[in-house]
């Protein structure tokens, strides 16, 4: 059986592997370690690229891919009939969750105001809000945005969240612009797919109300750059955002400027140890494989 992986540090985080599991190093990039052909199972880099997805057409008998992120939009349309896609669901969310709760906070006690007038050695009060007492409205319910909500409790935020389908304490998204309004904070953590691609339209920001800040943890083309600049542009809105559309966001592009707006660059899960959560389920993926097990957080509908 044998076994690609994308990083050689990565082969230290397996664990003890059964017999007959060869491990290879490929990283995306330059000459195949091996045969292509004769790969089973497949750890390619994560925040990758559509490009990263070429190599499958080479992989002929491969069987499954495990993913050390858990967005799988790249991978969803490109990976052929017979393979098993699976994500890293759950690997990422304490520190994804960080950046969310940093950023909310960052933005509305205006640090990244106080950190231009540092540049300027200018020491100078700003009067800002809070997220004590307010309404925080999380878009997608997973894991992550259960950590987001339960964090942002414990700051006396009230939180509610939404879905696709309604549960308990969860609201469909069918009912979204009815629910914009009554919220402070609007965050989004929830995957890309052709349902999700462009939710975040001039229509949706125009229900959020006046002085509400978006998040954005999630993927850059859920939201509809242009018209997020013009909200924001004008004053109306606030954001905070971890991915946009277009990745890397030219150095031209007006969203830089804009005052109300706090920018990191697809920098929520760059971290140290991020190899070693990323690695942790991969072992054990390749475990159950090996033994003809159903493997974990396998990918359904792009979720």
């Amino acid at each position: 059986m044998k076994v690609w992986i994308a990083h050689e540090e990565g082969r230290a985080l397996l664990g003890p592997l059964p017999d007959g599991v060869d491990v290879e190093v490929y990283d995306g990039r330059g000459d195949y370690p091996s045969d292509p052909a004769a790969l089973d199972f497949w750890v390619p880099p994560f925040l990758a690229q559509s490009k990263v997805t070429t190599p499958l057409k080479d992989m002929t008998s491969l069987k499954a891919i495990q993913l050390l992120s858990a967005g799988a939009e790249v991978w969803v349309p490109a990976v052929p009939p017979g393979v098993t896609l699976c994500d890293a669901r759950g690997v990422h969310t304490g520190v994804t969750a960080e950046w969310t709760v940093g950023a909310v906070i960052a933005s509305m006690r205006g640090f990244d105001v106080f950190a231009r007038k540092q540049t300027r050695h200018e020491w100078k009060v700003e009067w800002t809000t809070t997220v004590v007492g307010k309404r925080a409205l999380i878009v997608g319910a997973g894991d992550i945005g259960e950590k987001i909500a339960e964090v942002l409790t414990v700051l006396g935020v009230e939180v509610e969240k939404v879905a696709r389908r309604a549960r308990p304490g969860v609201h469909a998204i069918d009912r979204i612009d009815e629910l914009l309004p009554g919220f402070d904070v609007v965050i989004l953590i929830l995957p890309l797919t052709d349902a999700t691609r462009g939710l975040v339209d001039a229509k949706f920001l125009s229900h959020m109300k006046d002085g509400a800040l978006l998040v954005n943890a999630a993927r850059g083309p859920i939201v509809d750059t242009d018209a997020l600049v013009a909200e924001v542009a004008s004053g109306r809105l606030r954001c905070a955002v971890d991915v946009v559309d277009p990745e890397p966001l030219p150095a031209d592009h007006p969203l830089w400027d804009l005052a109300g707006a706090l920018i990191t660059p697809h920098a929520g899960a760059s971290v140290d140890g991020t190899l070693d959560r990323a690695y942790a389920p991969v072992g054990p993926q390749i475990h159950r494989f090996a033994a003809g097990e159903p493997l974990e957080n396998v990918v359904i509908d792009g979720y």
